[in-house]
């Protein structure tokens, strides 16, 4: 099977990539921005769900500033593809595993003295200096260091010769649904930059807008944001005044269709049963893809521009879809997430039907469906 003649394999199952329209939401992003404000694209999970060289590439043309990933391996793997932006650990990273920062360039998150001063005696042995970002818990509750207690690590570290903060940072818990906590968060944060100040600590790059603080709270820029969801074309929230393109549309292609008579159970556990005679197509994508098996007997897919639905449960490899009279075949063309004629999919809708975030739907698509 050719797709755009790069050959895919003998599994006509694909995710395709638009990185033009990545490249238009970036230039979205940025028109949002004041002048001279960085950009740290956040293109773990392999770029969520969306290959992460190819993505990362375009967006170093596109001039971004930061990439940031969760891991070592995330930062190993970009700069191998000759990747040489900067690249921010997000996640943290254990005592034993600091000497590839050194050997890929790559800053690292901290939020302890522990890490910090192992890091600081690793680059003077090394006689570098190593570039970190200091992590501030205002209320997500996960990594970071307590906003309590942010004041006296960051003039702690600060004295550390052979770090450098470069970076000092805070997440939102519920920036979509919370508009008071989100201030706060906002507020605490202003209050230890202020409080840093007034000790002639001024960090050059202060950051802690995600996507839905990029939109929806101007206050939280700072020097520096870090979009994620809505990079690749998903909305966080909805009304969100943004003119995004989707950037992965999920498709494969029929490889069977039957008539069967009114009665008949589909699937296992025969949770669907036809209520008249009718044609079942086979689509070759299943849970093993990630496509989640939750969907069964709820999610649309678009075949020769029509809606139909998933009938009985999603297996590991194999979908079925009631089609009724439709003239559909072997070959067609089927899309599980993107537009065909009139009609279109999105992530989000999946989610909402799925009882979970666009960010998994797209996350969990498996290795085994090829990034075209």
């Amino acid at each position: 099977m050719l797709i755009n003649n790069n050959k895919i394999g003998y599994r006509p199952t694909w995710a395709q990539i638009d990185l033009n329209n990545l490249e238009h939401n970036f230039l979205e992003i940025k028109k949002r921005l004041a002048p001279g404000t960085k950009i740290l694209v956040t293109v773990k999970a392999d770029a969520y769900g969306h290959g992460l060289i190819p993505v990362s590439k375009r967006l170093v043309a596109c001039k971004v500033d930061f990439l940031g990933v969760a891991s070592i391996d995330e930062g190993i793997t970009l700069r191998k593809a000759g990747i040489k932006v900067p690249i921010l650990i997000l996640g943290l990273i254990l005592k034993d595993d600091i000497l590839p920062l050194f050997e890929y360039n790559l800053a690292t998150s901290v939020c302890d003295v522990g890490l910090s001063r192992a890091l600081n005696k690793k680059a003077a042995l090394k006689r570098k200096k190593l570039n970190v970002h200091i992590k501030v818990d205002t209320g997500m509750g996960r990594i970071g260091v307590s906003h309590y207690d942010a004041h006296k690590l960051v003039k702690n570290i600060y004295n550390l010769k052979h770090l450098r903060i470069e970076g000092l940072f805070t997440h939102f818990a519920f920036a979509d649904l919370n508009r008071e906590f989100t201030f706060h968060q906002i507020d605490l944060f202003n209050k230890l930059i202020r409080k840093l100040s007034k000790d002639n600590i001024n960090i050059p790059l202060v950051h802690a807008a995600n996507s839905i603080g990029l939109l929806d709270y101007k206050y939280s820029h700072f020097n520096m944001v870090r979009p994620g969801l809505i990079i690749y074309g998903l909305h966080p929230k909805e009304e969100l005044k943004i003119n995004l393109k989707p950037v992965l549309s999920l498709k494969t292609k029929v490889i069977f269709v039957k008539k069967v008579p009114a009665g008949s159970g589909i699937s296992y556990g025969h949770d669907y049963i036809t209520s008249r005679a009718t044609k079942i197509a086979t689509l070759p994508i299943g849970y093993g893809d990630g496509y989640p098996r939750n969907l069964s007997n709820k999610a649309p897919v678009l075949i020769r521009g029509k809606r139909f639905k998933i009938c009985g449960r999603i297996c590991m490899d194999q979908i079925m879809v009631d089609v009724g009279n439709a003239p559909v075949k072997v070959g067609d063309e089927v899309v599980l997430i993107g537009s065909q004629g009139k009609n279109k999919i999105t992530a989000e809708e999946l989610a909402e039907l799925s009882n979970t975030i666009s960010y998994e739907i797209v996350c969990g698509l498996g290795s085994r469906i090829p990034r075209i």
